[in-house]
């Protein structure tokens, strides 16, 4: 019997601090940045749609930038005010884009002649 007892009390332990960590949970949102402060290395997102539960009901996240960090569309200071999708987890980003904004509804391209 106790041989049966210690891999299943591994087992949960494993399960246990596995669940705990609750690592790998990854938050895509798009919004506009806010503010970007260069000393503390943080970006306020105003959020427009995201996966995370706490950033929807807040409308507004502040996430922190990690040496790590991917800035794709220029530096981050230049994404000010631009729209943005941004991946993080548990409040320190991964990545940011930079979106293109698209024309009025109806607008037409101009043909080179």
């Amino acid at each position: 019997m106790i041989k049966y007892l210690l891999p299943i009390l591994a087992a949960f332990a494993l399960v246990a601090t596995s669940a705990y960590a609750g690592c790998g949970k990854k938050a895509a949102s798009i919004g506009k940045i806010e503010a970007y402060d260069a000393e503390t290395k943080t970006v306020t997102l105003k959020v427009m749609r995201t996966s995370d539960a706490k950033e929807a009901a807040a409308k507004s996240a502040k996430l922190t930038l990690t040496p790590d960090t991917n800035v794709s569309g220029g530096d981050i200071e230049k994404l000010v005010g631009k729209q943005v999708s941004v991946v993080s987890e548990h409040g320190k980003v991964d990545h940011v884009i930079g979106l293109v904004a698209a024309g009025p509804k109806g607008a037409k391209k101009k043909k080179a002649e």
